[in-house]
């Protein structure tokens, strides 16, 4: 039986036992899904274990392909304003030896493509793109998505305003109160 502490924002650290490595892994991930910029040495002191078990636990999870990469979440409205970005709903045939992987995987090889996703519902896959501006998105769709034979319809719809993203809450402004409108 190990014996670790488990940290899980707003709730103060509390040591758990549990029976094997899976809670700990677990505990590990969604720390550091959380703030991927934490040091091993706070992750070891919040997890109860050695700073080297950490720093071997992480390096097992990116050789295997648990941990693709990391990225900062950035305010768009401070930092790159100008930068427009797309959620393309696409309708596809799928292929009779690849099914949507092929087609997605096409898609996603885009320069322009930041995420695509298999969805069910009314379409089959959400591709998020990027441009510098509208113009630049609605080319992308015209000459590169639209063109791929196995696409049957897209739908663009352009992000006006990011109010959360990736779990973070972006700074909000309180809206001023309105006056009350009296006869």
């Amino acid at each position: 039986m190990i014996v670790f502490r488990l940290y899980d924002p707003p709730f103060p650290l509390f040591t758990c036992r549990c029976l094997g490595d899976t809670v700990l892994m677990d505990s590990l991930i969604r720390i550091i899904r959380q703030n991927s910029a934490i040091s091993h040495a706070d992750l070891a002191r919040q997890l109860g274990i050695a700073e080297t078990e950490v720093s071997a636990r992480i390096s097992e999870l990116e050789s295997d392909g648990t941990i693709l990469g990391y990225h900062a979440v950035i305010n768009r409205e401070k930092w790159d304003a100008d930068t427009v970005t797309a959620v393309i709903d696409v309708r596809i045939t799928p292929e009779r030896e690849g099914g949507f992987d092929r087609i997605a995987n096409r898609i996603a090889g885009f320069e322009e493509v930041q995420s695509v996703y298999l969805m069910s519902g009314g379409h089959d896959l959400m591709v998020v793109v990027e441009g510098s501006n509208l113009r630049e998105v609605a080319s992308f769709v015209a000459d590169k998505l639209s063109t791929i034979e196995a696409v049957l319809s897209c739908a663009t719809h352009f992000r006006l305003k990011t109010y959360k993203e990736n779990g973070i809450l972006h700074a909000l402004e309180e809206a001023p109160e309105r006056l009350a409108v009296t006869p």
